[in-house]
């Protein structure tokens, strides 16, 4: 197929996607799926690029020896740590110039969200390593309320690891079951489904 990028069908796709940038690109897959967690989790303005499917299907290649499985956790982990420091980042230093001259946030919205990662910022980075979307943008807002870096970090390199190493492991281990391989597009929607449940329970809540 030809590899045209959309983002709907490469998100619902993403094992026909990736087998064509394995038999495309070769090694250079690596440096691919480097540069596509590190955009999903570093810049708030591509929360919509791929990020769990895409690695448990990563996983679930390596399986069958497609590419190397453990290349491929430390160049997912590096990429997924990166993104979110640059994130942070950004955030520190263009965020609250944005947030503070914005008509529709006031200076109360930036007290509060300094505070509540003063408070909570460790589990909220962790946390949302586990939710599209919120994952792009916590990190971003962690460094607008300036919580502490080394804190950040921290969590950052923990919850990184953490989110690869399950959905990449589980990807590996899965992959080699015949069902998961003839289904697998029905398992990234499960996936998919299953990473927006904890949006759409706090969208009920608050409602």
């Amino acid at each position: 197929m030809a590899l045209t990028y959309n983002p709907i069908s490469f998100i619902l796709n993403i094992d026909i996607y990736l087998s064509e940038i394995i038999k495309t690109y070769g090694s250079l897959t690596y440096v691919i799926l480097f540069m596509i967690l590190f955009l999903e989790t570093g810049l708030v303005i591509t929360p919509f690029l791929p990020g769990d499917s895409l690695v448990f299907v990563a996983g679930a290649f390596a399986a069958h020896g497609a590419i190397n499985i453990i290349f491929l956790f430390i160049i997912l982990s590096a990429g997924a740590i990166l993104g979110d420091t640059v994130n942070y980042w950004i955030g520190s230093y263009f965020g609250e110039k944005f947030f503070l001259k914005s008509r529709f946030f006031k200076k109360e919205y930036f007290d509060r969200t300094n505070e509540f990662y003063r408070k909570h910022g460790g589990k909220t980075i962790i946390l949302a390593r586990f939710m599209p979307v919120i994952r792009t943008f916590a990190p971003f807002v962690a460094g607008i309320g300036k919580m502490n870096y080394r804190r950040f970090l921290l969590f950052n390199i923990s919850g990184g690891i953490l989110w690869i190493s399950l959905f990449l492991f589980a990807g590996y281990y899965f992959g080699t079951i015949p069902f998961v391989k003839e289904n697998l597009t029905i398992f990234i929607l499960i996936i998919i489904f299953l990473s927006i449940i904890p949006l759409i329970v706090e969208y009920l809540r608050k409602k």
